[in-house]
């Protein structure tokens, strides 16, 4: 009783009290000169009345076809062919099965409600005096300071101004691991401060902080449904005016030929019935057709995947995406940041001729020091010291190929193959793995540096994983060298690389792949979400990776995996894949039980204790089976 809500507790004691007296009017009937009708009419209005009252409003409002109709319908009518009982029993039945609907879909909702709680209903707005004023996050301005005591949960996007902590990311990431920060570190809001007291100044307004993005992109989910869902919500429609119609030629039909032919002539299926049996078997006919069990629980399926996922930090836009993941065939891998670390390092130095490795180090420290790229800030990490930016000029960087840059009066261009064959210099191949940055001075090729980003120890299993969730086919895309790409790719597996990239031409190479996909498969692509959104937005499905924090991945991506983990991308298709081999199991169980005793009803065999549980027994096994959504197996 305590897991219930209000309206629950008070449909489980009308549950009751209506179970009590439908025993005690059995029993005082058979022993007491009372009307059958008024001592069951009771029963039936305590637990019916709402039923009867939704199907009259909704017919005064246009909507006549739903189950409250054929509930209200079925059971009134029992009552016209005095079977008072059955009334009461199958109105019974249909609370305890709306009870239970209504109790899954709290349970699927508080998966969801667990991931509301990340945004704090207050922040510490420290005044000018060094006072703190407790206010509503919204009311706080960008550039004003926060305190986040220990234990509190960080309510706006901002940098560390004093302090040191460690954050724990569980509610965004799914995972336990904490993050520490100091100093300069950024913080996100929706994590929790764990230890040290933190100033923080806000960097972003409330409404564009990391935690509304997500929870928006949560909210507005379930408006973009699912083809199966669609097809349910089309079928509905149809499905029951045509079942209300046929249960009415059910019982006009036969009573008309009763009542027209002369006995001698009628059928034998006829023979010996009255038109009071061909109503109750109208009446059973309408209590099996309703179509409560698909209407709930297909919803309830994709509802439950995504609150499921949720809890392991992948969000899912929407239920149509769930289940375009289930179909991927075919899955598309940007590099750097997303199968490696991201974190570059220089590994080897070739001088050419007249140059040492430290001056070549220098050169190239110097021409990328305006650039914020990973490549440019390891070559200025291994220059080491403090590099003057008086003896750099006329800084260009030219898009997928490199800098030019006046150093000490020489003209110095740092940057990949391509750089060098514009600027007519040779240059060297180099063999070993990694990113090569060629380095010339004054148009004379002075070497070229190995600059190496490992790959993610959570990477190495992937391609494997992959195949095992039905992925056909792995792709990685990179403007890396060919011998990098090959050396990565043969690490982890991946079937097809192509290597030395332009920005353009992972948008060609994606165009290429999605023309030879067979019908019905989808193609997802898996990138940071920042320079790959051109990518991530023409695919079927896109996964943006690391995204924690990353406004331009929660915009443009399809499914966001909230930490730095690949291995969440084999685990989201196998939630996808669990939940649509669910949907599909309720479609048929539903469709073929319904369909059977329909038949059965038709024919006089069922009774209306088959048709209750064609109807209600249907729909609490569908939405037991539904449940089964909310629980991941995180093995991968």
């Amino acid at each position: 009783m305590k897991n219930l809500t209000r309206k629950q507790r008070k449909m489980l004691l009308r549950i009751i009290a209506a179970g009590v007296l439908l025993i005690a009017a059995e029993l005082i009937s058979e022993r007491v000169p009372v009307p059958g009708w008024l001592l069951f009419l009771i029963p039936y209005v305590i637990i019916g009345w709402d039923v009867i009252w939704k199907a009259v409003r909704n017919i005064r409002n246009g909507q006549v076809f739903d189950e409250n109709f054929l509930m209200g319908l079925a059971t009134v009518g029992a009552f016209a062919t005095a079977e008072y009982a059955e009334a009461v029993f199958v109105m019974l039945f249909y609370q305890v099965g709306e009870l239970f609907q209504d109790y899954a879909v709290g349970r699927s909702r508080q998966s969801i409600a667990a991931l509301m709680d990340i945004r704090p209903d207050t922040a510490n707005l420290e005044g000018p005096d060094g006072s703190l004023e407790e206010v509503d996050p919204e009311d706080v301005e960008v550039g004003a300071v926060i305190v986040i005591r220990p234990g509190e949960r960080v309510p706006l996007d901002g940098v560390v101004l004093e302090g040191a902590s460690s954050l724990d990311t569980a509610a965004l990431t799914g995972e336990s691991v904490p993050r520490d920060i100091g100093a300069g570190d950024g913080v996100i809001s929706g994590c929790v401060n764990q230890t040290g007291l933190l100033r923080v100044e806000v960097t972003k307004p409330c409404e564009e902080s990391t935690v509304s993005k997500i929870l928006d992109m949560v909210e507005n989910a379930g408006e973009k449904k699912a083809s199966s869902e669609n097809f349910i919500t089309r079928f509905a429609r149809y499905y029951t005016p045509c079942v209300v119609i046929a249960a009415a030629a059910l019982f006009l039909l036969p009573a008309l030929a009763l009542a027209v032919l002369p006995a001698a002539s009628l059928p034998g299926f006829l023979a010996g019935t009255d038109w009071t049996g061909w109503l109750h078997r109208a009446l059973i006919f309408l209590v099996i057709s309703c179509p409560c069990a698909l209407v709930i629980s297909v919803p309830l399926s994709f509802f439950g995947g995504i609150g499921g996922a949720s809890k392991c930090g992948i969000l899912v836009k929407g239920s149509n995406y769930l289940e375009a993941l289930a179909k991927t065939e075919t899955v598309v891998f940007d590099k750097t940041g997303t199968l490696t670390q991201g974190t570059f390092s220089v590994s080897a130095v070739h001088p050419a001729a007249g140059f040492d490795e430290k001056t070549l180090l220098e050169y190239a420290a110097l021409a990328e020091c305006w650039s914020n790229h990973p490549i440019s800030v390891s070559l200025r990490k291994a220059c080491g010291g403090e590099i003057d930016t008086a003896r750099v000029t006329e800084t260009e960087e030219i898009a997928g190929h490199g800098v030019r840059a006046k150093v000490d009066g020489r003209t110095v261009c740092a940057g990949n193959s391509r750089l060098m064959q514009r600027e007519g210099i040779k240059s060297e191949n180099c063999e070993l793995p990694g990113t090569i940055v060629h380095i010339s001075v004054n148009g004379a090729y002075a070497g070229h540096i190995i600059i190496s980003d490992a790959v993610k120890e959570d990477a190495k299993t992937l391609a494997e994983n992959l195949k095992a969730a039905g992925v056909k086919q792995t792709v990685m895309l990179t403007g890396d060298t060919e011998a990098t790409a090959k050396a990565v790719a043969r690490e982890l597996g991946i079937d097809v690389y192509h290597a030395g990239l332009l920005p353009g031409d992972k948008v060609d190479r994606v165009e290429a792949l999605l023309a030879k996909k067979r019908p019905g498969t989808t193609l997802a692509f898996v990138g940071d979400g920042i320079n790959d959104a051109p990518v991530l937005s023409r695919v079927d499905v896109g996964i943006a990776m690391g995204a924690l924090g990353s406004d331009a991945a929660i915009e443009a991506a399809d499914v966001v995996l909230m930490d730095d983990r690949p291995s969440k991308i084999a685990l989201a298709m196998n939630i996808s894949r669990k939940t649509l081999r669910i949907v599909k199991q309720n479609i048929w169980f539903a469709l073929g039980v319904k369909g059977l005793v329909l038949l059965l009803g038709a024919f006089g065999v069922a009774n209306m204790w088959e048709a209750v549980f064609a109807d209600v027994g249907v729909a609490v096994i569908a939405i037991l089976n539904a449940m089964r959504c909310l629980y991941v197996e995180t093995k991968n």
